[in-house]
């Protein structure tokens, strides 16, 4: 049996992780900001959660075209062209800012801009992994990306916070600007190729969309959790803007808020550290109905938190499961997609999963200015209980063959 050279030895991977992980410090640092410089502007909540729906919006106009036109381009150029664009539109705010000329819908076209360009680049990422990591290594892949963005994820929020309050509002967006740089740089030392297959002949952009849509719902067990994804979604769309609003109603200043967003980052790094081994120990269905009954039973506790201390540790407890099932559902979805329908596929994939969150930001936003934050936390729970019922009664989640054995499409 050949024996593969650990992923840390993975020079390309490595560089690719590396620059990944440093966006998303810089990322994680400034998504804290933007809804505490909007509520400081505004001391509205329906105003943060409309940004927040505004950097999700993109994925429904663009996911299925971009997934098509990423099949046909260089996956890397597309990642780096993205990071440029990135870098010119974080670094817009603390320009404005110095001007002292920020005004809301700046914010706004921000948002928008950045969750366009995420779009391409997340999407040319996903399908970019199978060519730099061997197929029976993208479960430990994943759970390494999980990981990183674990540390980034615990490291960002009280960074960000804390460069807030000590050092001004545009210094989180000053790193988050050259976090991408770091990304940028990064990519341009990957050697591999991001793709092994020529590109496809140019062919009629709907007949290459409608290829990745047939390949996608002709698979119930991949269908089905794109749905349950987009539904989780909604509710992680949700979550920043909710533990903000439940952690000042508890008393909690702009600093504590950073450090009770790391307590979810040390459950998501606890949950991505044994993610490679439970993904090895336990059926598919065993690991993504469990993360869903347990999370289900999880989040209602909101309701009725009695300081934020104890916000921070069912954040993180819940946090805890989502690298799981992260792991699972990635790696089995990688790799059973063919080469050639990597950026159609996923991005049908995503348009289902992400699609969803704007719905969830902006209904969060409304929601806890018009009813309430137990209200919010009441509305949020029944709709993860009822995913969590479904995905239990479920018949290919419950039978889904080993990842090396996938199910017949």
């Amino acid at each position: 049996m050949q024996v593969r050279s650990p992923l840390w030895k993975n020079r390309d991977y490595m560089w690719l992780w590396s620059g990944q992980v440093v966006s998303t410090l810089g990322s994680a640092a400034a998504a804290i900001i933007y809804p505490l410089l909007i509520l400081a502007l505004t001391s509205s909540p329906e105003a943060a959660g409309i940004a927040g729906a505004l950097r999700t919006l993109p994925y429904l106009a663009l996911s299925l075209p971009v997934g098509a036109l990423i099949d046909r381009w260089d996956r890397k150029a597309v990642m780096i062209r993205c990071d440029i664009g990135r870098v010119l539109a974080v670094a817009s705010i603390p320009a404005a800012i110095a001007f002292d000329a920020l005004t809301l819908a700046q914010i706004y076209a921000v948002t928008l801009i950045e969750g366009s360009l995420f779009v391409f680049f997340n999407i040319a990422e996903v399908a970019a992994l199978p060519r730099v990591v061997p197929a029976a290594q993208l479960p430990e892949a994943t759970a390494y990306n999980e990981a990183g963005f674990g540390i980034a994820n615990i490291v960002g929020p009280p960074m960000g916070t804390i460069l807030y309050q000590a050092f001004g509002r545009a210094v989180p967006f000053i790193a988050d600007a050259l976090s991408y740089c770091v990304s940028i740089a990064s990519l341009l030392r990957v050697k591999a190729p991001f793709r092994v297959e020529s590109a496809p002949p140019k062919r009629d952009l709907r007949h290459e969309v409608a290829e990745g849509l047939r390949w996608l719902w002709g698979n119930p067990l991949i269908r089905y959790m794109a749905l349950l994804t987009g539904g989780l979604n909604v509710i992680n769309a949700a979550m920043p803007l909710l533990m903000i609003v439940l952690a000042k109603g508890l008393g909690a200043s702009d600093a504590q808020i950073g450090v009770i967003f790391s307590f979810a980052g040390a459950g998501g790094i606890l949950g991505s550290l044994i993610g490679g081994r439970v993904q090895r120990r336990f059926s598919f269905g065993q690991v993504i109905i469990g993360c869903m009954a347990i999370e289900a039973v999880l989040f209602p506790l909101y309701a009725v938190m009695p300081s934020y201390v104890w916000l921070g540790v069912v954040t993180g407890t819940y946090s805890f499961f989502a690298p799981l099932y992260n792991v699972v559902q990635f790696s089995y979805r990688i790799a059973l997609i063919p080469d050639r329908l990597q950026g159609r596929v996923n991005s049908t994939f995503r348009l289902i999963a992400f699609g969803f969150m704007p719905l969830g930001a902006a209904v969060c936003g409304a929601a806890l200015e018009r009813l309430g934050s137990t209200a919010t936390v009441a509305l949020f729970s029944a709709l993860l209980i009822a995913l969590a019922i479904a995905t239990a009664l479920n018949p290919h989640v419950r039978h889904a063959a080993p990842i090396g054995e996938p199910p017949a499409a």
